[in-house]
């Protein structure tokens, strides 16, 4: 058995691993970076398979006034380009190209859902005031990220006038936090038209946040050479200030006192802090507290339990299709980023309530019922489609297109089918499922022009991130977060019970995403270097 001794280790190499690691190996701690796969980046990570380049995670990252102060502070350029995106509903396009989109938007959804004018202004109201109230909450530099003893400019000409906006806006949002589902039904009696408006968002996702989605869109750029970029160059800034990254390596034993870690080799690492950046759940079955304060432990205790309940939110299935058709014949179609929902009958009751029906009768009920149910699941959702060719030519080989194709997906559902030995079959029906109605639709080129597709589900997620219920963006939102929700509290969703550990990523805070990912990596570094100069 072999122990290393560091100032701080970080378990987890996704993104707010990597950002908490660069910040204090620039302030010349000693790092350890631990990271169980082979490469680091987390969700925000690109691959290549036949030339064809795909991202693994996000398809495209927005600023939220967090990204680009963190690169400008790091001292990291990142060339990127704008990921504009395109929305669809059976032959009815729309590419948003800025503000006035909107106005096309309501035309878009007034000529599909005729009788529904009044209903459909509403909702355009809503997404108007969000959108301002957006422009408010990322409407400067994010201060964590600022020099605010150096840069006496920005205190007195951004942040102190952005403050009362900034309080005034939080109140607003936090009186939106109801599910977004319910909040439409006080807007929105078609039951088709509020499918189409949030069925591609997160089951009981808060109502400001599903409703800022036309603001994203306009947000969206793409690194040059993939959204792995971002993860590359900032692990780049770690090795070059002296941090270490250890990849392939499982951490299996928390010993909080005293102070170190367990790998899969029997290896013994020890820490001043830790920052855990990766699932949390698995940070609390594995901790030990013996020798902590008895006060420390029943804290501790009382908070595993909270999170043991907790469920992590929902998962995606992702298609990756290589394609023998130029990219010219997609870019005809749509942008590079395209939402795209084949029936504008939504999927009403299909997803949830007959899905939950089928889940709990799951020993009793026929393949055959699933496959019926994957039918309509299939044919009345919302894709999400990533061509990242048509954000860089450089990610395709000539002549031809790599897709990105996604759904929301429901853990359980593949979980169930893995346990009663026929996962791959669900798998494959999906597979074909999804290429039928894209290629009967939209493209429909994929009929023969397709050369090979594979899928990535829920499990595989859980696997290859080691994420609870193969969730993408933290916590659940259909009972209450485990977790700070709240943005004017973000500062304290580093901390946990133990004082030497820290947290930071998607579990950390919720609503999760790349942004608050990276900004709760940031905070995590801050506390330990704050505790360092006392």
């Amino acid at each position: 058995m072999t122990e290393y001794k560091y100032d701080t280790i970080i378990v987890g190499g996704g993104i707010a691993g990597l950002t908490a690691a660069a910040y204090l190996s620039r302030e010349g701690q000693k790092v350890l970076l631990i990271e169980k796969n082979r490469e680091c980046g987390g969700l925000v990570n690109s691959f290549t398979r036949d030339g064809f380049h795909f991202d693994a995670g996000v398809r495209a990252l927005e600023d939220a006034g967090i990204i680009s102060p963190m690169l400008k502070d790091l001292g990291i350029h990142l060339e990127v380009v704008k990921s504009p995106v395109s929305l669809g509903i059976e032959n009815e396009m729309l590419h948003i190209e800025g503000l006035e989109s909107l106005e096309q938007y309501r035309d878009l959804l007034a000529r599909l859902y005729s009788g529904s004018g009044e209903e459909i202004d509403a909702v355009l109201r809503i997404i108007r005031k969000i959108m301002k109230h957006m422009d408010v909450l990322y409407g400067i530099e994010n201060p964590v990220f600022k020099d605010l003893k150096g840069d006496t400019d920005f205190i007195f000409k951004k942040l102190l006038p952005w403050l009362p906006k900034f309080i005034f806006t939080v109140g607003k949002i936090n009186r939106m936090n109801m599910p977004v589902e319910d909040y439409l039904e006080t807007l929105v009696k078609n039951p088709s038209l509020k499918d189409i408006i949030s069925q591609h968002f997160f089951k009981k996702t808060p109502a400001f946040f599903a409703l800022s989605y036309f603001s994203l869109y306009l947000d969206y750029f793409y690194p040059k050479g993939g959204v792995g970029k971002l993860a590359d160059i900032v692990r780049d800034k770690i090795t070059e200030w002296g941090g270490e990254i250890r990849t392939e390596t499982m951490i299996v034993e928390v010993l909080a006192e005293p102070r170190e870690v367990k790998d899969q080799n029997h290896e013994t690492y020890a820490y001043d802090h830790l920052i855990w950046a990766a699932d949390l759940k698995t940070l609390y079955a594995l901790t030990k507290t013996d020798g902590l304060l008895p006060k420390i432990r029943k804290k501790f205790t009382e908070t595993k339990t909270n999170m043991m309940k907790s469920r992590g939110g929902d998962s995606v299935f992702t298609l990756f299709v290589e394609a023998d058709e130029p990219l010219e014949s997609f870019r005809k179609i749509a942008h590079g980023h395209f939402f795209y929902t084949p029936s504008r009958k939504g999927l009403g009751e299909t997803h949830w309530m007959k899905l939950s029906d089928l889940l709990r009768n799951f020993d009793r009920v026929k393949k055959e019922e699933i496959f019926a149910w994957l039918d309509k699941f299939t044919q009345l959702n919302t894709y999400e489609i990533s061509i990242p060719g048509l954000k860089d030519p450089d990610l395709a080989p000539p002549g031809k297109t790599g897709l990105i194709i996604s759904l929301l997906a429901e853990y359980d559902l593949f979980k169930k089918a893995q346990e009663a030995g026929w996962v791959d079959e669900l798998t494959q029906a999906l597979e074909e499922r999804m290429l039928n109605v894209l290629s009967r639709s939209i493209y429909p080129m994929l009929k023969n022009k397709t050369i090979k597709h594979f899928a990535f589900t829920p499990l595989s997620i859980e696997n290859r991130i080691a994420s609870s219920e193969g969730a993408i963006t933290g916590w659940s939102f259909e009972k209450p977060v485990p977790v700070v929700n709240k943005i004017q509290f973000s500062d304290r969703s580093v901390l946990t019970p133990i004082p030497s550990i820290y947290q930071a990523g998607q579990w950390a805070y919720s609503p999760a995403g790349v942004p608050m990912s990276i900004l709760t990596g940031k905070l995590a570094a801050d506390k330990i270097l704050k505790k360092k100069r006392k």
